[in-house]
């Protein structure tokens, strides 16, 4: 008999809400966290030389109202954000089984930026002394090993780096590995605190970042906008948490991957569709179930564009219900999947979909069924989120209420 996996905590820091209940408030309200940006690694004075003004950052922020000297002495940004975002799941959660039946499996792409950037400058700038904490902020699995440190998980722990679907792919496999008995709970999830002056320069270059406002599917839009967060479930066997009176908040039915091979920052619409149709097919689930799509959604012209026919093409002509909830959160890079997926699933739990925040004025030429304007009750009891990552790294969850 197939193991069944749900979800019984969650946790979140994000710039729309640092708790699980303050970020629902922000998606279904349309409240933005997207804002001018606020430097803390440019000298005073110093243009910044940006053709955007506007992230979405985490504002109001003291780590060491959440963790101990030790954690915040021997950590960065992103790293805390997975610690407390992950404390707020386990203690919701009320996870209790031996360290070596659980897991922590976390998505990270760039790692700890803000700490080895400014690290790196001193030493090319002024020729001085590093910091010896630097490799062990720095490096991409450090949130993983710190979240399984706070927990005492001696099992399986993973960093994975699939740039925009790490957290998605995260909460894949370790979904994949509660199902088939590899363990029997899971800290899961993705965190990024990717917004140094480097890295929004560099993101500058590429011409793909809105000077004004992240608008998914909008017939005006005109690019991303940069954030950062976390966001953390824990994920059990469904005998087990209903044996220890667990609450269920929602359950994982599929996961579906997929590669398109074929460009590193050009979408295949044909790659987004396999995974769609794995996570539906591993999920034993038909297109018509499905209630509402958390969309990749990143607001720029080729990308929304592609998704919309990568969804067409599983779901025919605007018969699902669409949103894209970065219009929100911004896109937070490792831990935008991760971000998704919670969206997804208080969606399922508060039987409405989100709408896409500021879409006034829908690109016609997309076949969708976008929700505009406020959230649309959902009847349906299943929910997909797609994360469609550069270099063609796709990754889907399939959820049920």
């Amino acid at each position: 008999m197939t193991r069944r996996v749900v979800v019984t905590g969650m946790g979140c820091i994000t710039p729309a809400g640092a708790t699980v209940e303050s970020f629902a408030n922000a998606i279904f309200a349309g409240r933005t966290g997207i804002a001018e940006h606020v430097f803390s690694d440019l000298p005073e004075g110093r243009p910044s030389g940006l053709k955007f003004t506007r992230t979405s950052q985490v504002r109001v922020f003291d780590p060491s109202a959440f963790l101990t000297p030790q954690q915040v002495i021997s950590t960065e940004r992103s790293s805390q954000f997975a610690l407390i975002a992950a404390a707020q799941a386990v203690r919701q959660s009320g996870l209790d089984y031996p360290g070596e039946r659980t897991a922590v499996i976390l998505g990270c792409s760039t790692g700890g930026r803000t700490w080895e950037e400014p690290e790196t400058a001193k030493l090319y700038l002024a020729n001085a002394r590093v910091h010896p904490l630097t490799v062990v902020r720095s490096m991409a699995s450090s949130g993983s090993s710190q979240v399984a440190m706070a927990h005492r998980v001696t099992g399986p722990v993973l960093n994975l780096s699939t740039a925009c679907a790490s957290g998605t792919h995260a909460i894949g496999m370790a979904f994949h590995m509660v199902r088939s008995g590899m363990v029997d709970a899971a800290i899961t999830g993705g965190h990024e605190a990717p917004l140094t002056f480097g890295f929004l320069r560099a993101w500058d270059s590429m011409r793909v970042v809105s000077p004004t406002q992240c608008r998914p599917f909008a017939r005006d839009r005109d690019g991303m906008t940069l954030g950062e967060g976390a966001a953390i479930l824990c994920l059990e066997e469904r005998t087990a948490a209903l044996a220890r009176g667990a609450e269920i908040l929602g359950e994982i039915v599929g996961f579906g991957m997929s590669s398109d091979a074929t460009h590193i920052t050009q979408p295949d619409p044909a790659g987004a569709a396999r995974a769609m149709s794995a996570a539906l097919a591993d999920a034993g689930i038909a297109p018509i179930d499905i209630g509402y799509l958390n969309a990749h959604g990143t607001g720029t012209q080729a990308n929304d564009a592609v998704e919309a026919e990568a969804i067409g093409r599983i779901f025919g002509c605007g018969t699902v219900p669409v949103s894209a909830t970065k219009a929100v959160t911004g896109h937070a890079i490792g831990a935008t999947g991760a971000i998704e997926a919670l969206a997804t699933l208080l969606s399922l739990r508060e039987r409405r979909a989100p709408h896409t925040a500021g879409l006034v004025h829908a690109d016609e030429t997309l076949a969708l069924d976008l929700v505009m304007g406020s959230p649309r009750a959902m009847d349906k009891d299943f929910a997909l989120s797609n994360s469609l990552a550069f270099g063609g790294l796709n990754a889907v969850l399939a959820f049920r209420r």
